[in-house]
């Protein structure tokens, strides 16, 4: 028995996370090959941001010269540890860049032409917030791009205050189903070997009688109100498929920024986007309309609501993208907005829970801003589209029949109705 536990390893785990070891391996002069510190990079350190700035004349003989000094928090130091570098010490051009920007939109914002030789304590507070917070918004920024779906990059970007990323908010990449609520999946497929050239019997559109919706770019050319059905796991054809476009998710490039006049977080693209192209996906949780009803009480005193109702056939069941939801719960009302609804079905025929997809209404610049409008009606014209409910409106958001507050509309476009609703 005493040889048995000689012969145990014993092993305790290590409270200091790996900035921390890194930091008592430097002031000890200890190299380490498992956390990458060797004698060639030993005295090195990471400057994790700038926080302060001051010019020093110095005097030699009859000659004066000025230097310039940023006080430099060390990655993985305290802030007690800062130190005053000049700008001969540092190789981090990226943060000096960033040190300026900050400090010249707070000048400008002083009334300030310059900076002046030293800061004042305010405004050394607020460099240092802003810092800070470009580190906060870049962890979520990594993480959101992380989560692996979308062929494009999602950036974050805020330079009009020191909101962070929101609280209580998780995001997902497809619906969150409640409780009670089941998504029946197809048991068929399409058997086409090319469904836009030669669909058999219509394809998958055609067998749920309708239009095939997508040309051969994938451009919707079906008008709003028709549904689309895409071809499902169960199907024939490949992944490449032409009638597969909104389940291949977001292909472009898009930026989560603050915006400067009070309506909180939007969305833009950073690359070009075709007319009738899709974009993006509206997605959260899928609850009852009566669950939706009492969230939207709540969400009327909070001033904001997120809930969709999914009424193609029936008002049974509402997408609530308040605290799960994707990149479209940044996604700001327009009165005149470049995004279009449609409802599609993929792996689920159910018509009551139809997937929420954006298109695009017209061609989009790279930094336009991403919008669709929260009161967007289609009205049905023939016979084929009469199931198509007229209500596109967000439950609880302007234009719905369910709202129950008046908020005035900041869209800014010429033919703005003043209000959401």
């Amino acid at each position: 028995m005493a040889e048995n536990l000689k012969a145990q390893v014993c092993r305790v785990a290590c409270i200091a996370t790996t900035e921390q070891l890194e930091v008592v391996c430097r002031d000890e002069g200890v190299v380490c090959e498992e956390l990458g510190i060797s004698r060639n990079n030993l005295c090195d350190y990471e400057v994790e941001y700038l926080c302060d700035y001051k010019r020093k004349v110095i005097t030699d003989g009859k000659r004066q010269t000025v230097q310039e000094l940023y006080l430099v928090k060390w990655k993985g130091y305290p802030e007690s540890r800062n130190t005053w570098e000049p700008r001969r010490n540092l190789r981090c051009v990226n943060l000096l860049s960033q040190f300026w920007e900050d400090l010249n939109a707070e000048m400008q914002r002083q009334n300030k032409r310059s900076a002046p030789r030293r800061l004042d304590p305010a405004t050394v507070t607020h460099l240092t917030q802003r810092a800070k917070l470009r580190q906060t918004l870049k962890q979520w920024e990594t993480h959101l791009n992380s989560l692996g779906t979308h062929k494009g990059y999602i950036s974050v970007r805020n330079q009009v205050d020191l909101e962070g990323p929101p609280k209580s908010f998780t995001y997902i990449n497809d619906y969150k189903v409640g409780d009670g609520i089941l998504l029946n999946e197809v048991s068929v497929g399409c058997e086409c070997t090319d469904c836009l050239a030669s669909p058999v019997e219509g394809c998958c559109a055609g067998a749920s009688q309708h239009k095939f919706a997508y040309n051969e770019l994938g451009q919707v050319r079906i008008r709003p109100g028709l549904p689309i059905y895409e071809c499902n796991k169960r199907c024939r054809c490949g992944p490449d498929c032409s009638n597969r476009v909104v389940q291949r998710g977001i292909r472009y490039s898009l930026c989560i920024f603050r915006t400067d006049n009070g309506r909180g977080w939007g969305v833009r693209t950073m690359e070009r986007i075709r007319k009738n192209t899709f974009v993006m996906e509206y997605v959260g949780e899928i609850i009852t309309t009566e669950e939706a009803e009492r969230r939207g009480h709540v969400y009327d005193k909070e001033g904001a609501t997120y809930l969709f109702d999914l009424d193609y056939v029936d008002d049974e069941y509402t997408v609530d993208a308040a605290h799960y939801g994707n990149i479209s719960h940044f996604v700001n009302h327009s009165c005149d907005p470049n995004l279009q609804v449609y409802n599609v079905f993929i792996d689920n025929l159910d018509e009551r829970l139809p997937r929420i997809a954006f298109f695009a209404t017209r061609g989009i610049k790279a930094g336009e801003e991403l919008t669709f409008d929260y009161n967007m009606k289609i009205d049905p014209v023939d016979a084929e589209s009469t199931k198509m409910d007229t209500n596109f409106g967000v439950m609880g958001l302007p234009g719905s029949p369910k709202k129950r507050m008046r908020v005035e509309c900041k869209c800014g476009v010429a033919t703005c109705r003043k209000y959401l609703f």
